[in-house]
């Protein structure tokens, strides 16, 4: 008559910890993609805002085009351009914000700036519109400061589901009323959606 065999309690525990590593392994594939994505922010809200100036943006896409490419990135790492167009009634300005290193920018602030080699890490390219019989342009001529980060981005930028983007910055605009032309200086900010690019 053969023996009835228990489990010891090796048996036991190398089952339970290959439960938890298979439960581990089913929790990380489950959430992975419900941590991607915009989170519900806003598709329009990234505001440039001075006295008596508000340009807004919206419909953010953003696309890995090797604009502004960082010298020493990882393998695989690829620029990635952020372009919205100004929402406000009868406008058709825009804004391009250009990040180098997308991969920290899922991580950490990155900086903003007009030029990548004074050590911006996001490059603002173009803010533009128009506003109370105005026109506004990037002045140069000033600096831009602040930064930018994010939530949801994955795929260093390149996934589906987009994400969301966070801009704190100040900036100078040059204003053009008829032929009256001046600067003025403007706050950049807002918490708004960034949708995958068509064809990314």
């Amino acid at each position: 008559m053969s023996r009835l065999r228990f489990p010891s309690h090796i048996d036991l525990a190398a089952g339970l910890a290959g439960a938890v590593v298979l439960a581990g392994a089913v929790a990380l594939a489950g959430c992975g993609d419900d941590d991607c994505g915009p989170d519900g922010a806003p598709d329009t809200g990234l505001v440039a805002s001075a006295d008596m100036v508000t340009l807004t943006y919206g419909g953010l896409t953003g696309g890995l085009n090797g604009d502004c490419p960082a010298a020493g990135a990882p393998s695989g790492v690829v620029s990635l351009t952020i372009h919205g167009n100004q929402t406000d009634s009868d406008s058709t300005g825009f804004v391009t914000l250009c990040v180098s290193r997308p991969d920290l920018l899922a991580k950490q602030a990155q900086t903003v700036g007009l030029d990548m080699a004074a050590g911006a890490q996001a490059q603002l390219i173009d803010l533009g519109g128009q506003a109370s019989n105005c026109s506004f342009a990037i002045d140069r001529t000033q600096p831009a400061t602040g930064s930018v980060t994010s939530s949801g981005l994955c795929g260093n930028g390149g996934d589906a589901a987009g994400f969301a983007v966070v801009v704190d910055a100040m900036v100078s605009l040059t204003r053009t009323c008829n032929t009256a032309t001046d600067s003025v200086q403007v706050s950049l900010r807002g918490r708004v959606a960034v949708a995958a690019a068509a064809g990314r």
